[in-house]
């Protein structure tokens, strides 16, 4: 599997981006879909993730409400869509891939359930 991100940039806060991944591979409806973040000189952290059957979770402290994940399985494609940013936000943004999942309904935060990653996509947020 691969995956390609794309569609960051730098923006003003209160501003929007959206973020796309595509994914390589014939089963791509069959895995979750996350999206994680790392801000320089921390950690990588959890955003967001979407399953197999579309729902989607997100980090409810920093990001919900703001963010919505998504995926268009005929396009090998999820997304993020990022509203109302905020300089905290910046951060290099990566998606994944969860490749395990057995369960259409089941979401997965933990990095560690993520086999695949793609190259990080670089989001700025000026105040």
């Amino acid at each position: 599997v691969q995956l390609q991100a794309s569609g960051g940039g730098l923006v003003q806060a209160g501003g929007s981006l959206r973020l796309s991944c595509v994914a390589s591979g014939a089963s791509f409806s069959r895995y979750g879909m996350g999206w994680f973040r790392q801000a320089p000189g921390k950690g990588r952290e959890f955003v967001a993730a979407v399953g197999r059957s579309g729902r989607a979770i997100y980090d409810t402290d920093s990001v919900k409400g703001r963010f919505t994940a998504s995926r268009d399985n005929a396009k090998k494609t999820t997304y993020l869509q990022m509203n109302d940013l905020k300089p905290e936000d910046t951060a290099i943004y990566y998606c994944a891939a969860d490749t395990r999942v057995i369960s259409s309904v089941d979401v997965r935060r933990e990095s560690t359930n993520y086999g695949y990653w793609g190259q990080g996509t670089l989001v700025t947020v000026s105040s």
